[in-house]
């Protein structure tokens, strides 16, 4: 395995020149290295260290995406209502041992300037940058790494379970101090996916929790905790722990300005109850500078306003009061309307590229409690009746304004994976084959209304379940796919209802079908739910399926024979390195899946858009847009910079 960088995959074309990183040579001084006039002057009044006392002794150099930037001011950005944490995450939290490159196609080195991975990729040993600094100027090593797995991640009381991203074979890591810049994660088996989860923003473990700080509400280190949990008004030692120190997703992450950071800006006006905005300062022990030795970030401050609706966010975008989103404004309906205020917002358009595959994937549920439904769903030819019966260009064309393509699952056509057979079988219109289908499959007999009945002289029909205030254009797409598949006799209703009870009715077995947008376009090998029975939430098809395999059989339903050779063959590619061997693997994986043909899509996801405004600069106008590459972090907007 290569030093300090993976490769994972060619898959994005036309970014544009990718921002690079390297660990300097030679300390900010010696090349003529400046900081931000507000810490100058700090310096200057004894109030902060001079600047080569603040920095590693070789500080990672940022190549900026277009040119140097100048130092100053505000940077605009919107949340809606008070649980939008992640939306602070993806802009600023970007700070874990490795990142993504902008391509989204190779692991870079971040807070870890290299790593070692033995043969069988179950021991990672990272090499830590030297002198990098917390944001209170507190020392950054390998001893704050173990604190936040070994005391604070695999403890049983602040997590009910040891996170996915550290635990393997049923086993969590095994955390070990080297010296103090160096540290070795080892593994109950091989974990050749870690570096690439590493970069996601739930490998941030490592680097979240500040020992010299976060011990003070830990009980391994503090004997009087129970009378700091009393004074505090909290209920627990646990509670106290996360209103000071946060998790990776929750508020409180972002709502104490005493927590230290390794981000470029650190909280001033925290995220709190009842707050109107969120604004983050400069950190003045950020450990990156830019090509000509000066201090990153450039931007003096970020200032989150949050807004209780998106109709207010895209007033405030095209009223000229935002300098970059995409969060929650991408929408094609919006698309429209923020085109024509280009000029009147004073922006420019971005182009985001889905890491998902589907942009509508719906899911029969094969485990049905109900033996006649079951019966029905679990009739591949059934289900190809349905895919049959769509008309998908009707669909791209009055809800995506023709902008995708008919298509099941699998990788997007970009990624060197693409399977074709899994992506674009039965995608054709076909209603004459489709009837013929069903009525071979003994549903040719029909009601008045024209529905067709089952053997026990029920209906063909069922409910698919969507939430409406996350997915509204699935909501449209499903009013087509129900007038159309009532062509071929088959009665559908359009289930809207509120998240959480879809997570309910998810989770009991209690669904007849549901929709979501399909994940594994760009990262197959991150969420696979749709190519076998892999997430508990997500793969709608065989619920029970999952829970057989997330608890190795003894929860759940078993399987059928199909399905445990790709739990077996998913085992075998996320433990190979070697990046061919694994694809070659996932190959025999995605001929299964599209053997047996469990879901059925309605067309390519499509390509998102946000805002910047005309005057921020280094900003790449082409990003992908994924959760596992938490946009627009890993285009550092610590060298975004206001042109002068």
């Amino acid at each position: 395995m290569p030093q300090g960088g993976v490769t994972r995959r060619t898959v994005l074309a036309g970014m544009g020149a990718a921002i690079s990183l390297s660990v300097a040579g030679r300390n900010a001084q010696a090349a003529g290295g400046k900081e931000a006039p507000q810490l100058a002057a700090l310096v200057k009044d004894g109030k902060l260290p001079p600047l080569e006392q603040r920095l590693p002794e070789k500080p990672m150099v940022v190549k900026p995406y277009e040119k140097v930037g100048t130092y100053g001011g505000s940077l605009r950005r919107g949340l809606r209502g008070s649980s939008d944490h992640n939306g602070i995450l993806r802009m600023v939290g970007n700070q874990s041992l490795v990142r993504w490159n902008l391509e989204f196609t190779e692991v870079l080195p971040n807070l870890a300037e290299r790593w070692d991975v033995n043969a069988d990729a179950s021991q990672f040993t990272f090499y830590l940058m030297k002198g990098v600094k917390w944001s209170d100027g507190h020392p950054f090593t390998a001893d704050d790494i173990v604190f936040a797995i070994e005391d604070c991640a695999k403890n049983s009381e602040l997590y009910s379970a040891v996170p996915a991203q550290l635990s393997v074979a049923g086993k969590p890591v095994v955390v070990e101090k080297i010296d103090d810049y160096t540290v070795k994660f080892s593994f109950a088996a091989a974990n050749a996916l870690y570096l690439e989860n590493l970069a996601t923003p739930l490998g941030q473990h490592p680097t979240l929790f500040a020992k010299h700080y976060c011990s003070k509400f830990h009980p391994k280190y503090n004997s009087n905790l129970a009378a700091d949990v009393k004074a505090a008004g909290v209920s627990s030692w646990t509670e106290l722990f996360r209103a000071k120190c946060g998790d990776i997703e929750i508020p409180t992450r972002w709502g104490n300005p005493d927590k230290p950071v390794l981000d470029p800006w650190v909280v001033k006006e925290p995220y709190a109850g009842g707050a109107t905005r969120v604004v983050m300062t400069r950190n003045p022990y950020f450990w990156q500078v830019d090509t000509e030795g000066n201090q990153l970030p450039y931007i003096d401050e970020i200032n989150f306003g949050i807004s209780q609706d998106v109709e207010s966010l895209m007033l405030n975008v095209i009223s000229g009061k935002i300098d970059i989103q995409e969060r929650h404004i991408s929408v094609l309906a919006n698309k429209p309307t923020l085109s024509q205020n280009m000029q009147k917002g004073d922006y420019r358009l971005m182009t985001l590229v889905p890491s998902a595959s589907q942009q509508c994937q719906i899911y029969l549920n094969i485990t049905h409690k109900d033996p006649a439904m079951r019966k029905m769903f679990a009739d591949k030819s059934f289900r190809q009746a349905l895919s049959l019966g769509m008309n998908r260009q009707e669909i791209i064309d009055i809800v995506y304004f023709g902008q995708s393509e008919p298509y099941q699952a699998g990788p997007r056509p970009e990624h060197p994976w693409y399977h074709e057979k899994l992506a674009r079988q039965f995608t054709e219109f076909d209603p004459d084959k489709a009837n013929a289908l069903l009525d071979k499959a003994g549903y040719s007999k029909k009601g008045a209304n024209g529905i067709r009945q089952r053997p026990d002289g029920q209906p063909v029909f069922f409910a698919i379940d969507v939430i409406p205030t996350l997915y509204p254009d699935l909501v449209d797409v499903l009013e087509l796919v129900k007038s159309q598949w009532a062509q071929i006799g088959v009665e559908v209703k359009v289930n809207t209802i509120e998240r959480a009870l879809y997570y309910t009715r998810g989770d009991d077995n209690a669904h007849d079908a549901a929709v979501w947008p399909g994940p594994g376009g760009l990262d197959p090998m991150l969420d696979p739910r749709d190519f076998f029975a892999f997430h508990p939430q997500g793969s709608r098809y065989a619920v029970p399926w999952t829970l057989w395999y997330t608890s190795n059989g003894a929860k759940g339903e078993e399987p059928p024979e199909s399905q445990k050779k790709r739990f077996k063959l998913f085992d075998e590619a996320r433990s190979t390195a070697d990046i061919a061997k694994r694809g070659a693997v996932m190959k025999q994986l995605f001929d299964l899946t599209a053997e047996d043909f469990e879901t059925i899509g309605v067309c390519l996801a499509v390509g998102g858009f946000g805002v910047i405004r005309n005057n921020l600069r280094n900003v790449p106008e082409k990003q992908p847009d994924s959760w596992s590459w938490p946009n627009p972090g890993p285009a550092l907007p610590q060298q975004f910079t206001f042109k002068a």
